[in-house]
């Protein structure tokens, strides 16, 4: 009993060390990356960035978190203990240290960073958890597919991440202790299976990259795969670069990027930029001033306000007259049929081009545009949001796809590539393999 008793203290001391020596690391590059993962077992498809989650002290696990540009903080499912041990933590879940109510943190992240909805519950501090018997501190979140609220509780959490030379990811990051808030598994509702957190890249101050306060620049860089072949993910960046993607080994990827201001909003965390038109064959649908554009990472297609739907589907109409139509596919109005007694029929369709601020121009081309639905059908990949839509454009992720973009933080603006497959890449042509791991 003596020598178990002495193994196990050792044991915990080694852990200790361990543990310590991570947290006093220095990275030797500031740029950080992440694999993203595409999900075509939901409704519509999902993205999500892994990460490397410390799984009681002794184990690091990766772990895909859902890409939120808009929540407040990230959550995940998790639970808390206030001592945590090894032997305490239950099977293949995760463990976490939970903030008090007592706690500045609590105050601060409950004042102004949960959710406040008549549908969410109570914020109170009458929950205890066993160990030193402290109140914990809960917090609302939403399930962005649902709208949802449900109550999650705040903690201390431990995430990692690779830095990156920018062709390859090199050494682990070492974690800074961040807040983020363990939530039910009944919260995850019509999620993707195996994604069991959402990670918060929004304006929030309790996003994820505000974290990287020794290191990384606040600046996102967002690569969204048109593929869900998990060993040709897309990327996620968090710093300033450089970026390098096959076969362009030598070109900083930021040398193809143009650039607008991103607005902000005081009721929102969310990214925001202004479209003066949507220009279809040299012709402009032009955008009320007031009509806002936001950009989403949780609504699968560009969705316009009624008014502006109907002008650009009839413009694009008429330049695609020559096209067979073929019967709608909801959500989509406007669809072509690709065979025509068995012989393909071309789907020749012109950009369609924001024009932003400045006379910057993002350009949707047909890889963007055009949503092949069957081996028959394809649609225009755009929604009519309503009449009463809460914004004039709200752009999706498939618009996104094999677009290279960055929210630049320091200088709020935002980045775009338009389609790498016109520049001979992808957003899967990241190299992956890593050059070294110190854990």
């Amino acid at each position: 009993m003596l020598l178990l008793l002495q193994f196990f203290v050792l044991l915990l001391a080694f852990i200790s060390q361990e543990y310590e020596s991570i947290a006093q690391y220095v990275p030797p590059y500031t740029t950080m990356v992440s694999p993203v993962h595409k999900h075509i077992d939901v409704a519509t498809p999902l993205y999500s960035v892994q990460i490397d989650t410390l799984w009681e002290i002794t184990r690091i696990t990766p772990a895909n978190f859902l890409i939120d540009i808009d929540a407040p903080f990230i959550w995940h499912d998790c639970i808390q203990q206030w001592n945590k041990r090894p032997v305490s933590c239950p099977m293949y879940r995760r463990c976490i240290f939970p903030v008090s109510c007592e706690d500045l943190q609590c105050t601060k992240v409950r004042s102004y960073y949960s959710y406040k909805n008549p549908s969410c519950p109570p914020e109170t501090n009458s929950s205890r958890l066993p160990g030193l018997g402290s109140c914990s501190c809960p917090v609302n979140v939403m399930n962005p597919l649902t709208k949802s609220c449900t109550q999650a509780l705040l903690n201390y959490d431990d995430l990692i991440v690779n830095t990156t030379n920018g062709r390859n990811p090199f050494n682990a990051f070492p974690f800074s202790t961040l807040n983020a808030a363990c939530a039910p598994s009944s919260a995850f509702k019509y999620f993707p299976a195996n994604v069991t957190g959402v990670m918060a890249l929004s304006l929030s101050p309790y996003a994820f990259q505000t974290f990287f306060k020794q290191a990384a620049k606040k600046i996102l860089a967002l690569c969204l795969p048109s593929s869900r072949n998990t060993s040709a993910p897309g990327v996620l960046f968090y710093g300033d670069g450089p970026y390098y993607f096959h076969p362009h080994s030598n070109v900083d990827i930021t040398s193809f990027l143009s650039y607008t201001p991103l607005l902000e909003r005081l009721d929102s965390f969310g990214y925001f930029i202004r479209v003066n038109a949507i220009v279809i064959k040299q012709r402009s649908i032009e955008i009320p001033t007031k009509a806002t554009t936001k950009l989403s990472t949780t609504k699968a297609y560009t969705t316009l306000r009624t008014d502006i739907y109907n002008r650009v589907v009839r413009r694009f109409s008429k330049v695609t007259k020559r096209i067979p139509l073929a019967k709608p596919v909801t959500p989509f109005k406007l669809c072509f049929r690709t065979f025509v007694n068995g012989t393909r029929v071309g789907l020749k369709v012109p950009d369609i081009s924001f024009s932003l601020q400045d006379g910057k121009k993002w350009i949707v081309s047909t890889a963007n545009s055009m949503k092949q639905i069957t081996k028959y059908v394809a649609c225009l990949a755009f929604v009519d949001g309503g009449a009463t839509s809460e914004h004039g454009i709200e752009i999706g992720t498939f618009q996104f796809e094999d677009n290279f973009v960055v929210f630049d933080l320091e200088k709020s603006t935002f980045g775009f590539s338009s389609s790498l497959l016109k520049k001979q890449t992808s957003c899967a042509n990241f190299n992956f393999t890593s050059i070294k791991r110190w854990y």
